[in-house]
């Protein structure tokens, strides 16, 4: 199983990036995909999931209307866009899939909200 995320950066309050995640080595569209964040001296914390088809969407309430997420089948990634973004939302950024109970994680991307 390989993850690889890309798209973070330096962005200014206010402004949008989008992350996409490549995934490899297990049958993509069987499994439900998800987005983790940890910010500086914090815990990783869940920040949204998309259902297998892409039809069912679920995100934290810290960035619930200003996130979405998305996904191609056909491709085997995930993005998260996201709008409005705040210093609060600096973090590093990780797909994620669970597989037979196993968390599987990406090298995580850097995304810093700063003026």
């Amino acid at each position: 199983v390989q993850l690889v995320e890309s798209g973070g950066g330096l962005v200014q309050p206010g402004g949008s990036l989008r992350l996409s995640c490549a995934a490899s080595g297990f049958t993509f569209s069987s499994y439900n995909m998800r987005w983790y964040r940890q910010a500086p001296g914090k815990e990783r914390e869940w920040v949204a999931t998309i259902s297998t088809t892409g039809g069912s969407r679920n995100f934290a309430d810290s960035v619930k209307g200003r996130f979405s997420i998305s996904r191609d089948n056909a491709k085997n990634t995930v993005d998260l866009q996201m709008n409005s973004l705040k210093p609060e939302d600096t973090a590093v950024y990780f797909c994620n899939v669970m597989l037979f109970s196993r968390n599987y994680w990406g090298q995580g991307t850097q995304v810093t909200v700063s003026s």
